[in-house]
């Protein structure tokens, strides 16, 4: 478990590795006000449960609808008690409809806070990044040293294109929390490795787990 403290805007980031997929649960919360907010339901809930403690928990956000980052779906909801956001191209995925489907650019309040939607497909078809400050979680679609997983070239595009109109338009000190792993990276170093790649030729089947190194 990693916790970050953010003084310029009064939050605490709580990063928890859950479950056999070594997926990260978040929970964010606002210093002044004690009201937080979490990000994916992975395996292993009762960790992140434990983790909520007095926080007010106002709103539960999904990156995307694969099942390892919903597997304590259920048990986390349940805990929090309180409506769950989920963008319409991956409603098929969750275990039950979500309360409220998220808009591209949408802002979810909690506390003091105001958490950014960015909706960014090609890992599936509703993927999203959360974006608070300078800090950008970022689901399966963008981990150190590479993008997410494409299940076919037409996949990769959409996901490329997401990460360059989406991502890599941020300032290059954002933080970027992804979905799995103990490692995190930031916009500058993604933007680097990802210059690395353009420079290189690349099959037009070019799909799957890439990395911008050795892809």
């Amino acid at each position: 478990m990693n916790i970050y403290q953010d003084e310029n805007i009064q939050a605490t980031i709580t990063q928890i590795n859950m479950g056999p997929y070594s997926n990260n649960g978040y929970m964010i919360k606002c210093n002044q006000t004690n009201e937080g907010i979490i990000i994916d339901t992975p395996a292993e809930p009762e960790k992140l449960i434990e983790e909520i403690g007095d926080t007010n928990i106002v709103a539960i956000l999904i990156t995307h609808g694969h099942q390892d980052h919903l597997l304590g779906f259920d048990e986390i909801v349940n805990a929090a008690g309180c409506p769950v956001y989920c963008h319409k191209g991956d409603l098929e995925l969750l275990p039950r409809s979500p309360d409220y489907q998220i808009q591209d650019n949408q802002k979810i309040p909690f506390g003091n806070q105001e958490i950014t939607c960015l909706f960014t497909p090609g890992h599936t078809n509703g993927s999203t990044c959360y974006l608070l400050g300078n800090h950008l979680f970022s689901g399966d679609t963008l981990f150190p040293g590479g993008p997410g997983k494409s299940r076919d070239p037409e996949a990769f595009k959409l996901e490329l294109q997401s990460i360059e109109s989406k991502l890599f338009v941020l300032p290059p000190e954002v933080d970027v929390y992804p979905g799995h792993g103990d490692t995190n990276t930031t916009i500058e170093e993604a933007l680097k490795q990802f210059a690395i790649f353009s420079s290189k030729s690349h099959a037009p089947d070019l799909c799957g787990d890439i990395d911008w190194l050795k892809s």
